[in-house]
This record gives structure tokens, C-alpha cells and sequence, in this order.
């Protein structure tokens, strides 16, 4: 109970800095393990060969897709001010400009969007992401690999590890509240 009167207040920044430093952190910690579970999955013929340092591809869908759960969370003017800020510490975190990280955020959600379509659902769009991304299709069985689409059942594993990776704000909320 005292936990929740004495939370933590974060300005904006603050939040954007803390959200942006654990995403890079799940991100980079759990790529490795995202990469084994792949290897020994049963829905590949042949085992990917994914190099387990090359895990930009995997930090953008994440970022697109905890940025597009903000709106589940705030008022649609704090989304505003909110993405602001934090795409201007992803943009410093890559030394990127705003502008150049903004056009490859666009890139990304767009791509999502495609892969996806017709579903709205992002935990499908980040599996599916990875699966292009990552050229996961040539590892598959014929039938699938001529459909250039991945295989139900992976695609449900992989669901469930890209769950692994929303932020958790049910969590943050018990800790902070917001200036």
C-alpha cells in the first residue's frame, strides 16, 4: 500500500529515457535467446543460420511495436508528446537525426503493415517481421516456402516469444506515475 502513495513522478524525458534504455536492453539481451529458440525449431527443414550480433532488424520491430501499444495506454495527447520524446532518445541512442530515424521507423511500420495485412494485430506483424527480416523462409519446407509464408505453427511459438518483449507498463505504473 505505501508503495503505491510514495511512486516515483517522471517528467515526459524521464519516461521516454527509461522506456527507450529498457527496450534496448530486453532487446539486446534477448536476441541470443530468440536466435537458439529459432535453431531448434521444428518448423525449419534445415537450422537457420542467423548471426546472433546482427540483431538491428529485431530492436526496430520491437520498437515499432511497443510504440504502437502507447495509444492503449495514454491520452491520445500524451501519445504525441510521448513518441516525441522517445523517438529523440532512439534517434541518440543510434546517432541518428530525428528526421533519419523518423523515415526509418516509417520504413519499418510500413513493412510491418504489409506482412501483416489484412490482420491489425502486432504480435503477428512482429513474427512476421522477423520471419522476412531475418530470411527465414528458405529454411522452411517446400510447401511453405513456396507459399513465402511461415509456417502456422511457428509463427504461434514466435508469437509468444514476441509477447516476452512489450513493455510492461502494468508493472512501470506500480512504480512510477507521470508528472
Amino acid at each position: 500500500m505505501l508503495s503505491t502513495l510514495f511512486r516515483k513522478r517522471l517528467t515526459d524525458e524521464q519516461l521516454a529515457t527509461v522506456f527507450v534504455n529498457g527496450v534496448l536492453d530486453v532487446t539486446g539481451n534477448g536476441f541470443k535467446e530468440v536466435v537458439e529458440l529459432i535453431k531448434y525449431d521444428a518448423a525449419f527443414v534445415t537450422t537457420p543460420h542467423l548471426d546472433e550480433t546482427k540483431d538491428g532488424h529485431f530492436i526496430m520491430i520491437v520498437i515499432v511495436g511497443n510504440l504502437s501499444k502507447l495509444d492503449e495506454v495514454f491520452e491520445a495527447d500524451e501519445v504525441g508528446k510521448l513518441e516525441e520524446a522517445i523517438i529523440e532518445r532512439f534517434s541518440d541512442a543510434f546517432q541518428m537525426t530525428k528526421v533519419e530515424f523518423k523515415r526509418y521507423l516509417s520504413e519499418y511500420r510500413s513493412f510491418m503493415s504489409r506482412v501483416n495485412h489484412p490482420s491489425k494485430n502486432m504480435h503477428y506483424a512482429m513474427s512476421k517481421a522477423f520471419f522476412h527480416k531475418y530470411g527465414l523462409n528458405e529454411y522452411q519446407d517446400e510447401y511453405f516456402k513456396e507459399m513465402v509464408n511461415p509456417n502456422p505453427l511457428f509463427l504461434k511459438r514466435m508469437d509468444e516469444v514476441m509477447e516476452s518483449f512489450f513493455w510492461n507498463w502494468e508493472a512501470f505504473f506500480k512504480r512510477f506515475k507521470i508528472a
